[in-house]
């Protein structure tokens, strides 16, 4: 016969996964839509990243985030009369991000799952203990990063631009430019993610034995990875600049032959075959958007290893509880099965519905080339990782629509959509009351119900 604690599980782990479909489709998307509007990689392309990396980073790298969200947020001895209002209140808190996700995203509008779930987190508590148990300084620095994190991701973003575009993009030999500046944006790209990414990866006792210090290695691997991509990219650069068809649109006929100089000679009545038409105006956003699809990799790796906690640590203590009739009081092991759907959910949830937000992100804002999308995921990335360091809690949806609304500046500020930037806008504005209106409303709903 089912048990009773097995039909509660059963249900809230399909919640946890309902949760985790809505943050793919959301978080998930934006943070693949540069690449995508920059045409660096199709759409399918972007799904099938996207999925492997966001669901290896969420399993591998998941648990901190989750036990975090699951014992910190809220002060849990304030439940450890009643461990049963907090099973109900975590319940809530899914139902509550997994609607207020899908209604952002079915409006194709990027936002911020973390805000989401602490929304939700202090709604329910509000009702079930009172206003005491909110942490108002928590909410308030969450709200403040609202502002923060895209201005310093624009200006990061723009400045990131400014150096491509006045070194390498305007200059009067922009291939040898180019050429100059691999190795310095290859040892940008790889330590910035690197510094995400590596000291987790190496922290484990697998590595403990070897006679290297462990926080020596990301850099070993950094330096490495480094001259291993400036060798493959100049080669590339390379082959891609001997034979370069220009826009078949102005001119069907011609291709580009670059020489050894960099000096383009055009030479006519050289049809290119079919499979040589590139959706990029010249060898140097190609390039670009090769590094543009590695540091896409790495967002999602990392996206996957931190976002995914917020679906599946309200599931996580409510496994907790059902499995010890006790309120976690501190962080615990947090069983692979849970990650396990985290991981396929956000997978799930960016193939179905993971079109809309990317359209808005990648196309929506301004028009993106390689250049633009790679210098809006560097600035990002680095916003994310600073704030990181300093213990600030902040949004990837923030930190990437900041980098291109900055490189729009930067270029022309009239190609900027600042209609699509007043509704992104208003949905992150409202994130945090609604979720914390609908949590409070659910609460409310099962207590009667159930309590």
């Amino acid at each position: 016969m089912i048990s009773i604690a097995l039909i509660q599980l059963s249900l809230t782990a399909i919640l946890a996964f309902y949760v985790a479909c809505n943050l793919g489709a959301n978080d998930v998307a934006n943070s693949m839509g540069t690449s995508v509007g920059s045409k660096a990689v199709t759409l399918r392309q972007a799904l099938i990243i996207a999925g492997i990396l966001e669901f290896t980073g969420a399993v591998l790298f998941g648990q901190g985030v989750a036990t975090t969200l699951a014992t910190r947020v809220i002060d849990p001895t304030l439940f450890a009369q009643t461990p049963q209002v907090l099973l109900l209140g975590m319940t809530s808190v899914l139902l509550a991000c997994g609607l207020w996700l899908q209604i952002a995203t079915s409006f194709g509008l990027p936002v911020a799952s973390s805000h989401a779930v602490v929304g939700a987190i202090a709604g329910f508590c509000w009702v079930a203990i009172g206003v005491q148990a909110v942490d108002w300084g928590t909410l308030g620095r969450i709200s403040l990063t609202w502002i923060i994190t895209p201005v310093v991701s624009g200006s990061l973003a723009a400045g990131f631009y400014s150096i491509i575009n006045t070194s390498i993009l305007r200059q009067r030999n922009p291939i040898a430019q180019l050429r100059e500046w691999i190795p310095w944006l290859s040892a940008i790209l790889l330590s910035i993610f690197g510094a995400i990414v590596m000291p987790s990866l190496f922290n484990r006792p697998l590595f403990y034995a070897l006679p290297i210090p462990t926080h020596d290695l990301p850099i070993i691997t950094v330096s490495v990875a480094a001259i291993v991509l400036s060798l493959i990219s100049w080669r590339q650069l390379e082959r891609s600049t001997l034979i370069l068809p220009i826009n078949p649109e102005e001119s069907p006929d011609k291709d580009i032959r670059i020489r050894e100089t960099g000096e383009a000679e055009i030479e006519a009545n050289l049809a290119p075959p079919p499979n040589a038409v590139s959706p990029f105006p010249s060898a140097i956003e190609q390039q670009l958007a090769r590094f543009q699809v590695l540091s896409a990799c790495f967002v999602a790796f990392a996206h996957g290893s931190n976002d995914v906690g917020n679906a599946i640590a309200p599931l996580a203590a409510i496994a907790y509880i059902i499995a010890t009739g006790t309120v976690p009081l501190t962080a615990f092991d947090i069983p692979l099965w849970i990650l396990i759907i985290g991981g396929t959910g956000i997978v799930a949830g960016l193939a179905v519905w993971g079109k809309k937000v990317i359209t808005t992100v990648g196309e929506n804002i301004i028009p993106l080339q390689p250049s633009s999308g790679f210098c809006a995921e560097i600035a990002t990335a680095t916003t994310v990782l600073l704030a990181s360091r300093f213990g600030f809690p902040v949004s990837t949806s923030h930190a990437l629509v900041g980098g291109i609304v900055g490189i729009g500046l930067i270029q022309n500020w009239r190609t900027v959509r600042f209609q699509t930037l007043r509704s992104i806008a208003l949905a992150w504005l409202i994130t945090l009351p609604a979720a914390a209106s609908l949590g409070a409303i659910i609460f409310i709903s099962l207590r009667g119900i159930f309590l």
